[in-house]
């Protein structure tokens, strides 16, 4: 039983690999089961579905995959912060556990890419959404935040919330593509990448908030 449980382990995790990279590289709905099946040296072409079930639960096992690590390394930076007042640390809260992670797992990488990838499908992006709140870390990044700015209307908010999330989900997939293609990249790690990053996601949330005149074309 034991050597079976570790086959079928092994198993799975060849298919998560090869799903990932593959989605990433091509697109979600570009890549089928046979060909992920294929890419992760398996004979049987319903080991997919056997494993897995549907696209979407394969695609929603990947993201719990990276993102239990995530979560750990979110904790750590939050017991470091406890109660702060400035934004810039919670935005790192929220930017540096992805590029330590992505920095961890050694180039190549392709879950920036994946990421994005899931972000643009309407279906798809509402699995990475859903777990995503799931997670008690990131919640607590978000009530950190609103106490930072609480004059900001709720819908300037969430529009800000939106483009930071697009900011680093891209962002990092654009590096990640550059390392893997060996192309030059504005920063010279991961590290220096997050700092951009959290300068931009900082100015981005305390922006000043200009409004809306009255009769503006839509």
């Amino acid at each position: 039983m034991a050597v079976r449980a570790e086959r079928v382990s092994a198993t799975r995790e060849q298919i998560l690999t090869a799903a990932e990279r593959l989605f990433a590289e091509h697109g979600v709905h570009a890549v089928s089961n046979r060909q992920v099946s294929e890419a992760a040296g398996q004979g049987n072409n319903a080991a997919v579905g056997y494993h897995f079930g549907t696209k979407a639960d394969l695609v929603r096992a990947i993201v719990r995959k990276h993102g239990e690590r995530i979560e750990l390394l979110r904790g750590r930076l939050l017991a470091e912060i406890g109660d702060s007042a400035e934004v810039r640390d919670w935005a790192a809260c929220l930017v540096r556990p992805l590029t330590e992670h992505l920095a961890d797992i050694g180039s190549p990488t392709w879950y920036a890419r994946f990421a994005a990838q899931v972000r643009t499908d309407p279906g798809l992006r509402e699995i990475m959404v859903g777990e995503a709140m799931t997670s008690p870390t990131l919640r607590r990044i978000l009530e950190g935040l609103n106490r930072c700015i609480p004059e900001l209307p709720p819908e300037v908010r969430a529009e800000r919330d939106d483009m930071a999330s697009h900011l680093m989900v891209h962002v990092c997939a654009q590096r990640e593509r550059a390392l893997a293609e060996g192309l030059p990249t504005p920063r010279t790690s991961w590290h220096a990448a997050a700092t951009g990053l959290i300068d931009a996601i900082t100015a981005l949330w305390t922006a000043p908030v200009t409004a809306e005149e009255k009769g503006t074309p839509s």
